[in-house]
């Protein structure tokens, strides 16, 4: 299973709560013709400093595809090449494994604090499994938080692709996350690039074969060993049709997107949503701020922030907050421990473990704390550390060894990491 499939468990968790935050009947889904590129109003702000030979700085949002050493850079290289009398500055602000319901917390910081001139927002695979309603609040939050920062900001909305995908494509629509974007795209006059229409065409023209275990003769495009992450061969494919984009878009108009915020496309979309850094004040037992020299820190807190650790059960976080939606921003790993989680004096039935099939490693995750339906109510929180270990049976397939590698000291220990709580909502001191 591939790291992207953990996202369709999590899409039916958030879609369960985030029902409830409706306040006003959505816009209705219907499939959308899945097109190369639909230039909209064009990227003509960006174009503008380009070719004015201006610095220019292009971030890029988005899930493992747009991490990899791929796509992502070869555009920004393509960009300086075609353009050598512009400087070009990339932002890399993908995280792999996360989707739009963590990018509309994380954008303010990994992205728009460094004023980027053309953000590029890549979430159609991570969001695959999320409805479209979802889909909606959460990328017309980071839509309108862009817009707020900077008008004059361009997006452009991109779309990979993996295996699971692929019929739609063939039957002329985009998949389910794509047309929930492209419905908002053509609300707000944003340019998509659908990257699914390009590997398609050439699987069926014979010249790709999208996943494979060796290397295809003739000059067959060899696109991807695990069904979503392309080799290089495959970031060309994508590189190719964004310069194609570029090519469409090189002379629209400028336009000030700011006109646009007057009207949103979903009522209840996620605009308001905010990290705010853990504090000592909310903290009581053995947690601890994490050195600057601490792997973790080092590895994490470019994104996350100071980060706290503790190991002794009992330790608790607590807080009051007004509001609909809180998380933590945390972490997974081999030797993460499981929490209770208190909601205004309703403790959960189970303990939540901060461990999962892939925790053969730490990785980024959010813990989901609240999900109500008024903005207006006031809610208190506690997140108390478990003394027992959870299962890890879960990852016991992707080791050699089970038996000898489970009872190790790297799959031991009871320990929870924290950064942030991701609130739709404001504490209440």
């Amino acid at each position: 299973m591939n790291r992207y499939t953990s996202r369709f468990v999590a899409a039916a968790v958030i879609a369960a709560c985030a029902m409830s935050l409706r306040a006003a009947e959505a816009p209705v889904y219907q499939a959308v013709k899945a097109e190369k590129i639909k230039p909209r109003e064009g990227i003509g702000n960006v174009m503008k400093k380009i070719q004015s030979g201006q610095e220019v700085t292009v971030a890029y949002l988005g899930g493992s595809i747009t991490e990899a050493n791929g796509w992502r850079p070869k555009t920004t290289a393509w960009l300086q090449k075609s353009y050598p009398n512009a400087k070009f500055k990339e932002i890399q602000a993908a995280i792999g494994g996360t989707g739009s319901d963590l990018g509309v917390f994380r954008v303010g910081h990994d992205a728009l604090q460094y004023n980027p001139d053309l953000l590029f927002v890549e979430f159609a695979v991570n969001d695959g499994g999320a409805e479209p309603a979802d889909i909606w609040r959460c990328m017309e939050g980071i839509v309108r938080q862009t817009w707020r920062k900077d008008p004059l900001t361009d997006i452009v909305f991109a779309y990979t692709i993996h295996c699971g995908m692929t019929n739609d494509v063939k039957q002329g629509n985009c998949p389910r996350s794509a047309s929930s974007m492209e419905l908002l795209a053509d609300f707000y006059g944003i340019p998509s690039v659908n990257f699914a229409v390009q590997v398609v065409e050439l699987m069926t023209q014979g010249k790709l074969i999208f996943q494979a275990d060796k290397q295809p003769e003739n000059g067959v495009i060899w696109f991807t060993d695990d069904g979503c992450h392309p080799r290089d061969e495959g970031h060309e494919v994508y590189l190719k049709l964004m310069a194609e984009a570029f090519t469409q878009m090189k002379d629209g108009k400028p336009v000030d997107h700011k006109t646009k915020l007057a009207k949103a496309f979903v009522a209840d979309n996620w605009e308001a949503a905010k990290m705010i850094p853990l504090n000592e004040t909310m903290l009581s037992g053995n947690w601890k701020a994490l050195p600057k020299e601490d792997d973790k820190q080092k590895c994490f807190g470019g994104r996350m922030g100071q980060i706290w650790m503790a190991d002794q059960p009992g330790s608790k976080l607590h807080f009051k907050f007004k509001g609909a939606v809180a998380r933590v921003y945390d972490l997974l790993g081999p030797d993460g421990g499981q929490v209770t989680i208190t909601v205004d004096g309703k403790t959960g039935d189970k303990p939540v473990p901060r461990f999962d099939s892939f925790c053969t490693y730490h990785r980024i995750a959010t813990l989901g704390l609240v999900c109500d339906r008024a903005m207006d109510q006031i809610h208190e929180v506690t997140v108390e550390l478990h003394p027992e270990q959870p299962d890890r049976k879960s990852v016991a397939f992707r080791l050699k060894d089970p038996d000898k590698e489970l009872a190790e000291p790297k799959f031991q220990g009871t320990r929870v990491w924290a950064s942030q709580l991701m609130l739709l909502g404001d504490l209440v001191p």
